[in-house]
Order: structure tokens, then sequence, then C-alpha cells
């Protein structure tokens, strides 16, 4: 058997383990270079902050519609993207410095909405107060509504416009089931 070289057997072991450690520090290097690139397509994907939003601008404006503006935006900036004010609008029935949110709707009303007129007219004939034109007077008449809720219900109303039908009242902060029973047969629109 001299001819077969006989390597001896520390040295088997020892390239053995040598092949080993090779593997494993291989395939931790093969792992987190692929770790790595999945990460940046990670990052590539994930959206970034809204950078746009959409309002939604009715009443008393030059040019009343969907207005597009950068994310952060103001109430003012929507009035001024559909043309600004009508001579007739009343510049206090909306806040100017409110921040808007995507999707937000901007009602502005004309003077002759909001005039001493529309106080007369909130309630009718049969004793109801018109929740659409009442003042915050008005509207502390209703069974349940005092002053804090009164002014609820027209910051609700200048932010989102007309209510459609009084059972809207519920979305109002502080209205719910209970306080509509009471005061539903005293509401118009």
């Amino acid at each position: 058997m001299r001819g077969v070289s006989m390597m001896p057997m520390y040295k088997k072991i020892f390239a053995t383990f040598i092949v080993v450690v090779l593997l494993v520090f291989g395939g931790i290097a093969a792992g987190c270079w692929m770790q790595q690139d999945e990460k940046e397509l990670d990052a590539a994907d994930t959206p970034t902050q809204q950078e746009e939003i959409v309002a939604y601008v009715t009443g008393a404006v030059e040019k009343p519609g969907l207005v597009k503006l950068p994310a952060g935006s103001r109430v003012s900036d929507a009035v001024n993207a559909a043309g600004g004010l009508l001579p007739t609008a009343d510049s206090t029935s909306v806040n100017m410095a409110k921040k808007l949110e995507d999707g937000a709707q901007v009602n502005v009303r004309s003077q002759a909405n909001t005039a001493p007129a529309a106080t007369q007219a909130a309630k009718g004939n049969d004793g109801r107060i018109n929740i659409n034109t009442a003042d915050e007077k008005a509207l502390d008449e209703l069974p349940g509504v005092g002053p804090a809720t009164a002014k609820r219900i027209i910051e609700y109303r200048e932010s989102n416009g007309p209510f459609a039908a009084p059972e809207d009242l519920k979305k109002v902060r502080g209205i719910g089931d209970a306080k509509f029973e009471k005061m539903k047969d005293k509401v118009a629109i």
C-alpha cells in the first residue's frame, strides 16, 4: 500500500473543518446579501406620505367644485383654488385657518343665508326649528340642546354643509338616539 498516499487522520479532520467553516460563512454572506436586496425593494414599494388632497368647495365661490391641493392645505387655500369668494359670500361662515383632510367639503354661505332674516326663518309656521338656518339662540330652544351642543350643530353644518334629514343630527358629537328622540318632532329641514 505504499503507492496510495495516505493522509494522516488529523489532516483530514482539519481539511473537513475548513470546508464546513467556509460553507457556513458563505451561506451567511449570501443570506445577508439577499436580505439587503429584499429590504431595498420593500423600501421602494412602500407608499410615501400623501402629497396631494382633494377638497369639494361649494357655495358662494367663483368656481365651485373639486380642487386639488398640497397635503396640509387650509380652507383658505381651497377657497382660493375655487376662484375666491363671491362678493355676496359670508367669509365668517367658514374657518379659513382650518387644516383640510383628503375628501373634505367646504361650504361657503352667502350673506343672504346668514343674515338676521335667516334667524327669523329658523322657526316655521308650525313652530319647528329649521336646523339648516337656525342660529345658536334658536337651536338652544330645542329640548336637550344647550349652548355647547348648539355650537357643535352649527360647526358641523359649516364643515359638512346643510343637513339632508333631521336624523343627520345624530352625526353631531353629543347627540345620540335618546337626545334625538326628544327633539325630532321640533326639528325641520
